[in-house]
């Protein structure tokens, strides 16, 4: 007789032999592809970014992965797009005005639903002294700018499958 599977497991098991099958094709078109990726279940990312520019940036290169986005320029505006829908990821300026990163990431880090999530710091500071300061508020990862997008990405999806396991 068959083991019983939960549902996680199904569900792991079918993207796996998914993923394994588009693999498997010599080519994938990547508008397949990402709709693949959306049928899995988008995830939600939560950028805070005082600059426009790099706030849209973000946005664009995250949006084109197929993420689905929460956008704040300060403390101010994450109080408004703040409801009950899940955040699987809060990407973070330290140079925030009135209210900085770290402040707003400490206060996200004793919340009880968001303490959890993954939170990266995206910042043109750079010191040992920021790092330090980030990690122990509970970052996840300390990004300089300029970065390299590339490497963002691939920061963003991997923190994200840890935190799924």
């Amino acid at each position: 007789m068959a083991k019983k599977l939960t549902t996680k497991e199904l569900v792991e098991k079918i993207e796996k032999l998914t993923k394994s099958k588009i693999a498997s094709e010599s080519v994938v078109s990547l508008d397949r592809f990402r709709e693949t990726q959306k049928k899995a279940g988008p995830r939600t990312l939560l950028i805070i970014e005082d600059e426009e520019t790099m706030r849209k940036a973000l946005q664009r290169i995250f949006e084109l992965e197929g993420y689905i986005l929460k956008l704040a320029a300060d403390a101010m505006e994450l109080s408004k797009v703040l409801d009950d829908s899940p955040i699987d990821m809060i990407l973070i300026d330290v140079g925030l005005p009135w209210v900085n990163g770290f402040e707003l990431a400490q206060l996200i880090k004793e919340h009880k639903d968001l303490k959890q999530i993954p939170l990266i710091f995206i910042s043109a500071l750079n010191s040992q002294e920021d790092m330090k300061k980030a990690f122990e508020i509970g970052a996840d990862d300390f990004i300089k700018k300029p970065f390299d997008i590339e490497k963002l990405k691939k920061t963003v999806r991997v923190l994200l499958k840890l935190s799924e396991n």
